[in-house]
């Protein structure tokens, strides 16, 4: 029985302690597949306000960056402008996908060592027209690899010729997509790509270096381009290894201090803390069965054995039941790999075939045979060969103490691991239910696309007619977004060092503050009534802040070198992160459009609604598959990171209290074999059930309230310094405390119970009887 709770208890601990380390390593080596990834950078544009306080850092940077700094910098050996992704529609004759587009430099395929199945790399993305498929995309289109030179039409308009196939991109790689096209053609999505400007932050700039190259001094140089180029003060602009921006992607004041890093070494934590625990387990369930085992090593003392060759022994029984409990953790993770990947949306694998992961499968064996024999080989090896023969073991003190230090430490860590759970749960929450300055409920959204660019008003008017919605819009970009900033915007009393300041803009047309549900402080929405609105903007009420307009109605505006006026204020809303203040908002009006928006009706079925909108939209548009989606589910996307945080915590969490309640099962099981003459005479003497639960409960409880004690403060300032990573963030409340250490100790008590009772009703006879 020993041995089976050893192993189990062992297996389920590595199981988990591997799964996390998977987890782990998936996020470690996130864009680090490239053999060039060391010398890859990516531009990013930091921008400050009038004074020098920092505003924001982010990976936007205009057309005009890359055509400037390209020749000038010798140690620059490839630069490439990239567009961020567009599901654009793709079609090989009647199958038509909507799927992942990105536009970029041909030197993009230099930077990423993107490998080729067909094609030429040199040439593949030189010429206009041309197209670059994954994998799987040619796959999807045409059921093979070998399409070179075959043609796609892309957005039901233009054709592209295949000049290479490509293997996909592994999912830890943030350049991900399904086809990739020359930056000569985005010109066809994208109005303005082609313009060199310095106002369009809305593309990215990626630059590989030569490998000698000194980073700092590449972006001293880029300064000195930029602002010989513009005029600028300083630039904002510098370049970040590519490798480490989804791990250290927060910055403040223009340097990373930080980001998802500290979530990578908080999972390696609880990684190693979950095989400590099953370690600590092991030596407790080791030696909590010792005297059934001391006459066995009195009797080899006496014939001559030594306490290295009794150590040695005690270390291969060790390590044999490691191997079995290594093994059978193996077979959990295989079990459990594909559910974790896809609770998490990401893809794991495990290749038996490689060198690294037999040396993790032989290392975990010993390295966890080793920890978790150690003390109980130290121990067992000790007793005194003529003690042991008259029932006497020693029982130092810091073999008693050692166990103390184990359990408060085990319990220490699950309380812990408590309170961080409630408290991430609590800021989810917390976000989920601030006003998110919008009524998200009942909004969906689609590609503007197709023949809608000609015939949305009667998709408008069908659909409104038809009861399935009371409103719709179209705009340049869905309500929940990214990107779309620029910093040209002239108001009313501005100052020249103003102009640096960063909004977001959003183009629409009529009915856009009636269909998004956006609360209207002042003015009006865009009308038909008014043939001035095209020249009309709504602004958000931080822009008014901004540009400290007393009367924002009807002042003026300059816009992209235009002049619009204002005509109505609307409440900011989350548009981007829930976490932080967004920029300020400019809504103008636009005839050209890449989203619809629509309202449901909310006294018509919901099923019903959206089948008579993809029926209309179908018949409307019949040459693009109709894609609906809720703004909901749009924002519910944006939590996704703390979701993962939460669920890992959850899962994680519990079976480290799992393996910790077997480990204090058995440190009951060890008092309780120490204790048995004890408990049998008291028993004969007149004591009950429940005295003798209570004198082996009681002991172990203490040390529980000990391990709270220590918890609750550390806890406490570990999760109050993670949420002030939030601009928005809860408090962590009183209730959260107690509640953790009640869970605690009920689960404490119940697992001592279960021993306990079972010591206090054992037959006396037996506890006196001697052989």
């Amino acid at each position: 029985m020993t041995s089976f709770i050893n192993i189990i208890g062992l297996a389920i601990g590595l199981a988990a302690c591997l799964m996390l380390l998977i987890y782990v390593s998936y996020e470690w080596n996130f864009d680090k597949h490239s053999k060039y990834a060391k010398d890859v950078y990516i531009t990013m544009t930091h921008i400050t306000d009038d004074f020098g306080k920092d505003i924001m850092t982010f990976d936007g940077t205009p057309t005009a960056l890359a055509s400037t700094i390209a020749a000038r910098i010798p140690e620059i050996k490839y630069i490439s402008r990239m567009s961020y992704d567009r599901i654009l529609l793709i079609a090989n004759g009647e199958n038509s996908y909507k799927k992942t587009a990105k536009f970029a430099d041909a030197d993009i395929l230099n930077i990423y060592d993107y490998q080729f199945i067909t094609g030429d790399r040199k040439t593949a993305l030189t010429k206009p027209g041309s197209i670059i498929l994954t994998e799987s995309m040619a796959k999807t289109l045409f059921g093979d690899t070998d399409v070179l030179n075959k043609t796609v039409r892309l957005e039901d308009k233009t054709t592209f010729n295949i000049t290479g196939i490509i293997e996909d991109a592994p999912g830890n790689s943030s350049n991900h997509f399904d086809y990739l096209l020359p930056w000569s053609d985005y010109h066809l999505i994208e109005n303005g790509a082609d313009n060199l400007n310095w106002n369009n932050y809305s593309f990215l700039t990626l630059v590989r270096l030569d490998p000698n190259a000194n980073v700092a001094d590449v972006n001293q140089k880029m300064d000195l381009l930029i602002k010989k180029q513009t005029e600028w003060k300083s630039s904002p602009f510098f370049l970040f290894p590519l490798s480490k921006l989804h791990l250290y992607g927060k910055f403040e004041n223009g340097k990373s201090v930080g980001g998802d890093i500290s979530q990578i070494w908080l999972f390696s934590g609880l990684a190693i803390g979950i095989l400590l625990i099953a370690c600590i387990n092991f030596m407790n369930m080791s030696t909590a069965k010792s005297e059934k085992r001391a006459k066995e090593v009195g009797i080899k003392k006496t014939i001559g054995a030594t306490r290295g060759s009794l150590v040695l022994q005690f270390l291969t029984e060790s390590i044999v039941l490691t191997t079995i409990g290594v093994f059978l953790a193996i077979a959990l993770v295989e079990a459990f790999l594909p559910a974790f990947g896809n609770l998490l949306n990401m893809k794991f694998d495990i290749s038996f075939f490689s060198h690294k992961t037999w040396l993790v499968i032989v290392g975990s064996v010993f390295i966890t045979g080793l920890i978790a024999g150690s003390y109980p080989a130290l121990y067992l090896s000790s007793f005194n060969p003529i003690q042991v023969m008259k029932r006497k073991i020693s029982r130092q003190f810091f073999s008693f103490s050692l166990r103390q230090v184990l359990i408060v430490g085990q319990f220490c860590f699950a309380v812990m691991l408590i309170i961080s759970t409630l408290v991430i749960y609590k800021q989810i929450q917390f976000i989920k239910n601030k006003p998110v300055g919008i009524d998200v409920n009942a909004l969906v959204e689609m590609p503007y696309e197709g023949t809608l660019d000609s015939r949305f008003e009667v998709l408008k008017s069908r659909l409104i007619n038809s009861g399935a919605i009371i409103s719709a819009t179209k705009s340049t970009i869905g309500l929940i977004h990214h990107g779309q900033n620029f910093n040209s915007l002239e108001w009313p009393g501005m100052t020249p060092a103003e102009n640096s300041v960063m909004f977001n803009r959003v183009g629409t047309s009529y009915d856009f503050i009636k269909t998004s549900g956006l609360k209207l402080l002042e003015g009006r929405d865009f009308s038909r009534k008014y043939a001035s609105d095209t020249a009309g903007v709504l602004i958000s009420n931080s822009a008014v802040k901004r540009m400290n307009l007393s009367n924002p109605l009807g002042k003026s505006l300059k816009l992209d070198g235009g002049v619009v006026n204002i005509i109505g204020v609307f409440e900011d809303y989350a548009w981007d992160s829930p976490y932080k203040s967004n920029y300020p908002m400019i809504v103008y009006y636009s005839k050209q459009a890449q989203n619809v928006t629509m309202r449901l009706n909310p006294e018509k079925n919901l099923q019903e609604s959206i089948q008579i909108i993809s029926s209309i939209a179908k018949e409307i548009n019949p040459a693009y598959p109709v894609e609906l989606s809720f703004v909901s589910a749009s924002f519910e996307k944006l939590l996704q990171k703390e979701k993962i945080l939460g669920l890992l915590s959850n899962l994680f969490g519990s079976l480290a209290i799992f393996v910790s309640c077997i480990g204090l099962f058995g440190l009951v099981a060890f008092s309780a074999e120490q204790r048995t003459k004890e408990f049998g005479v008291r028993k004969v003497l007149g004591a009950s059930v429940s005295n003798l639960m209570q004198l082996l409960s009681v002991s172990f409880l203490k040390l529980i309230v000990v391990a709270i004690v220590i918890a609750v403060p550390i806890s406490y300032y570990a999760m109050d310094k993670w949420l002030q990573r939030f601009e928005f963030h809860t408090s962590i409340s009183w209730w959260i405390i107690p509640l953790a250490a009640f869970g605690t100790l009920s689960i404490a008590l119940i697992t001592v119970s279960l021993q306990a009772y079972k010591t206090a009703k054992a037959n006396p006879v037996d506890a006196l009887k001697y052989e």
